[in-house]
């Protein structure tokens, strides 16, 4: 009865750490998507200055000329804003 007792108890323990586990893995992959979608959702949308899309402003490309803010989608709508105020 003694020896049966103890390997219930080593048995519960394994699947004890086995859940222990698995469940740190499941949140280790939530919290790595978790920031991505949270910035994704958050911020404010401003507007390309060149081709009118909207986009989150943490992700635009930020041009400050004259004491004024621009944003841009691309490299390509900076450059070509760039170049029309010349």
């Amino acid at each position: 009865m003694y020896p049966g007792f103890l390997r219930l108890i080593l048995y519960a323990l394994f699947a004890y750490i086995v859940y222990t586990v698995i469940r740190a893995f499941q949140k280790l992959g939530r919290k790595s998507h978790s920031p991505h979608q949270a910035k994704k959702n958050a911020g404010k949308m401003v507007k390309d200055e060149v081709c009118s899309t909207y986009l989150p402003q943490e992700d635009a490309i930020k041009e400050i000329r004259e004491g004024k803010e621009f944003f841009f989608c691309s490299k390509e709508c900076r450059q070509k804003f760039l170049e029309s105020k010349k």
